[in-house]
């Protein structure tokens, strides 16, 4: 355990000051689908989302109920051409200049319309009857030019969401790269464009169902942000913590196979299903809140770089505002909400947060996170190992310092010394600290160096006490 110094405790301070900066931490925003015959009217979606600090949507269309109910609200608002309207947007940019007019112009500035989703998961619908993969691109471009016309293309970007299917290869992360069907046609151009406005690759990842089909080799923690062992990639010798960073990191390698490895990536859709059927093997209410809250909570540390871009911030949209009852396929299709169509919450994941430029704000997350685990009953606190060795080993010597926990234990020859490693004496000085305050919320957070776990965590033969 390394000492204590005033330039750390100082360094420590200062950077829990600026954790809540919109500049240190990315977005998280809501897709508001509507694929129902149940949900509240636009208006009460509006109200909704105001009340609950919501301050980022992405749409799958530009319905003007929807548009005209978001005025005034100050949500930064992403709309959609959506797949049908590819083929015409391509062929014509007459047609691109009337949408655009009218789906995005008209509604400006009253509603704050940030971004344009030129289709949804093209390649993954394209097919030989219906093949949208040609028109992605010419589409995008007509959208573009005539945004451009308008002068609006500085301010609203242009991006297509994709699907991971759209990999040829993701495991390992380092090996990611575009099928060969799209990579040079459709994915070098479309990051040409994307790299030249200076926008951003919206991707739809979604860990659940990498772990439902691979339940036996992928372990459920590694998918929902739970300390666990971490997987190496043999070709980098990066350790990865998350599925959702190895999915990403994937997508990042095929950028930079083509020459784009610079490109910024916003994550589109990603969530979990709160249930399933018999044979979805991990769909539940539990998983879906530990999911979700411990990715908000990890994207507003500002510490939500991948292993192979540990500074790029992440912004992300989590899937859907509501479990919609038309949706088909599984069960689990129609249970991704984060509330029923009566707005009742499915699950405790906190959106009553405000931060300055729209993100949530990462100070009153964790609070609140940490508050609704103790509501719950004995909580732990443990390091998070994605944080890394530098925000560990601070955290680490503030709860033995000034924080006043009691490391005796891990030292030299103690019970709780072995194993002798930084992700496990900060989680016994992390926990110490935690139960010494009586598990108060906000006291499980070290800048993003710790989180609260609901099951008895043990470290070798040492089980992490519940009290001080």
């Amino acid at each position: 355990m390394a000492t204590i110094s005033l330039s750390l405790l100082l360094l420590f301070f200062f950077s829990l000051l600026f954790a809540s900066s919109p500049s240190s931490a990315g977005i998280v925003g809501v897709n508001y689908g509507r694929v129902a015959n149940d949900l509240p009217s636009p208006s009460a979606v509006a109200s909704l989302l105001e009340s609950s600090g919501v301050s980022h949507v992405k749409l799958y269309d530009s319905d003007p109920a929807v548009l005209h109910a978001l005025a005034g609200t100050g949500v930064s608002v992403t709309v959609a051409l959506p797949n049908e309207n590819l083929t015409a947007a391509a062929l014509s940019p007459s047609f691109a200049s009337l949408w655009v007019r009218q789906s995005v112009a008209a509604y400006l500035p009253s509603t704050r319309i940030s971004a344009v989703a030129v289709g949804n998961e093209v390649f993954a619908v394209s097919n030989s009857t219906n093949n949208l993969t040609s028109s992605l691109v010419p589409a995008m471009l007509n959208i573009l030019s005539a945004l451009s016309d308008l002068g609006l293309d500085k301010t609203v970007k242009v991006s297509s969401p994709i699907a991971l299917t759209a990999l040829q290869a993701s495991y390992p992360s380092s090996a990611g790269s575009f099928r060969p069907d799209i990579a040079d046609s459709v994915m070098k151009p479309m990051l040409d464009l994307i790299r030249n406005t200076d926008s951003f690759l919206m991707v739809n990842a979604y860990p659940f169902f990498a772990y439902e089909s691979n339940s036996d080799v992928i372990s459920l923690d590694y998918a929902l942000f739970r300390p666990n062992a971490g997987v190496v990639d043999a070709g980098t010798g990066l350790k990865y913590y998350s599925l959702l960073d190895a999915q990403l990191d994937a997508v990042f390698a095929a950028a930079g196979r083509l020459g784009f490895g610079d490109v910024k990536v916003s994550i589109s859709e990603t969530g979990w299903p709160s249930k399933g059927d018999e044979g979805e093997t991990g769909a539940g209410v539990e998983n879906a809140e530990a999911y979700n809250g411990n990715l908000v909570r990890r994207v507003l540390s500002g510490n939500a770089g991948t292993p192979m871009k540990p500074e790029a911030d992440m912004d992300v949209y989590l899937f859907a505002l509501f479990n919609e009852n038309e949706k088909p396929g599984p069960t689990s299709e129609r249970n991704y909400g984060l509330f029923y169509p009566n707005q009742e919450k499915v699950y405790e994941v906190d959106l009553a947060l405000r931060g300055g430029g729209g993100g949530l704000k990462w100070q009153e997350a964790r609070t609140s996170a940490a508050a609704g685990a103790g509501a719950r009953g004995e909580t732990w606190c443990v390091a998070n190992a994605m944080a890394g060795k530098e925000r560990l080993q601070r955290g680490l010597d503030y709860a033995c310092g000034e924080g006043g926990a009691d490391c005796g234990r891990i030292q030299p020859g103690k019970d709780c010394y072995d194993p002798a490693t930084l992700e496990a004496h900060a989680s016994f000085a992390f926990n110490s600290y935690y139960q010494k305050k009586g598990r108060l919320a906000g006291t499980c957070d070290f800048h993003g160096a710790a989180h609260v776990v609901t099951q008895s965590p043990k470290i070798g033969k040492c089980e992490l006490p519940t009290r001080a």
